[in-house]
């Protein structure tokens, strides 16, 4: 079960996928990269798109876009904008995995009020919807709203997908 909603505000770091804002819990934020060549590994998921070489240390990349399941950009959008955002995600012994995550766009970073934050509604068997902490209520200048999807970056990855990522960080 998610942690209670009061303790889901905070400063999260935004970013887009498409149209679609996340934020993702600014302390799991280690760094921000450019795009860089990244080093393809056989034999991992689609989502994973491989390594790269961060300062002498191999970070394995995923693409959120791939892991949603949303279209992915055709080569001449492939790098504009785009970024990596380098967090540190659970492992299942205690430890914490750098893992990259290839972003559209970086947005800002926010705090959030938890009397903002409401729970994922459920939509029914067959959606998962356990990856996301809760849904933030954005207040725009001209009055009008917007949803931002807050991450449970630890559980973006399933146990079985993050030990095929640590198996890429041991490498």
């Amino acid at each position: 079960m998610h942690e209670p909603q009061s303790s889901l505000g905070g400063k999260y770091l935004t970013f887009y996928l498409g149209d679609e804002e996340y934020g993702v819990a600014i302390l799991k934020v280690q760094e921000i990269v450019g795009l860089q060549p990244i080093t393809r590994v056989p034999r991992t998921p689609a989502f994973v798109r491989g390594v790269i070489n961060l300062r002498g240390k191999v970070i394995p990349i995923m693409d959120l876009r791939e892991r949603f399941g949303m279209p992915t950009h055709d080569a001449a959008d492939e790098a504009r904008g785009r970024c990596i955002v380098v967090v540190l995600v659970a492992g299942p012994h205690g430890q914490t995995v750098p893992v990259g995550l290839v972003v559209d766009r970086l947005s800002d970073v926010s705090a959030v009020p938890s009397d903002d934050v409401e729970d994922a509604p459920s939509f029914g068997a067959g959606v998962k919807t356990e990856y996301l902490l809760g849904l933030a209520k954005v207040r725009s200048a001209d009055g009008n709203g917007r949803v931002m999807l807050l991450l449970d970056i630890d559980r973006v990855l399933a146990s079985d997908e993050l030990a095929a990522v640590r198996t890429l960080d041991a490498a």
